[in-house]
């Protein structure tokens, strides 16, 4: 067999048809006419950037604003906190039981000697039967008591509470600083 008789013969393309004519190609000699920019389009562009920019700002200052809100939240807070601690060493103070006695001894409650019961069912009384005489067996401020930071605090504290009030109506002196007259005071190394 030879290379001729399977060699296939080349297809041709189909011509154009004969009812459009052919384009041909001719140069430039003029530039299209440029459609003018609208006015409306420019400003809207405008004026979004400019919303877009003011809600920017906007923002930045409230976030800004809500900080130092918060920085004054937390030092308000900070604060109660402490006072709220004081509060509650005042009051363990004060609800101790060495606290408790010193304040019934100066009420002039007195501890009985022994207790006495009674029975409701038939009205019976057990124990001694009598009342406490006018001298406590417990002396809560005598040579056997303990000091009491807690306790040393809360009536300083009172005594405090009771000179602001008086101390109210008098305006406070102010303390100035001494005086120096060799310098400034450093202090001795040696």
């Amino acid at each position: 067999m030879s290379l001729n008789a399977t060699a296939r013969t080349p297809q041709r393309l189909p011509s154009t048809p004969a009812g459009e004519p052919r384009r041909r190609l001719q140069p430039v000699t003029t530039t299209p006419a440029r459609r003018k920019p609208k006015l409306a389009y420019a400003l809207v562009a405008l004026g979004g950037a400019m919303a877009i920019g003011a809600a920017q700002i906007g923002l930045s200052l409230a976030i800004t604003q809500d900080s130092f809100v918060l920085a004054g939240l937390s030092a308000q807070q900070h604060e109660l906190d402490l006072r709220t601690d004081a509060l509650q060493e005042d009051l363990t103070g004060l609800s101790s039981p060495q606290s408790l006695a010193t304040g019934a001894a100066a009420l002039g409650m007195v501890v009985a000697g022994s207790p006495a019961y009674l029975r409701l069912s038939d009205g019976a009384v057990f124990g001694q039967g009598e009342g406490a005489d006018g001298t406590s067996t417990i002396d809560p401020n005598g040579a056997g008591a303990v000091s009491n930071a807690l306790l040393q605090n809360a009536i300083a504290n009172g005594v405090a509470d009771e000179q602001a009030t008086t101390d109210a109506v008098t305006p406070p002196t102010a303390e100035l600083p001494p005086a120096i007259t060799d310098g400034l005071p450093s202090p001795t190394t040696r």
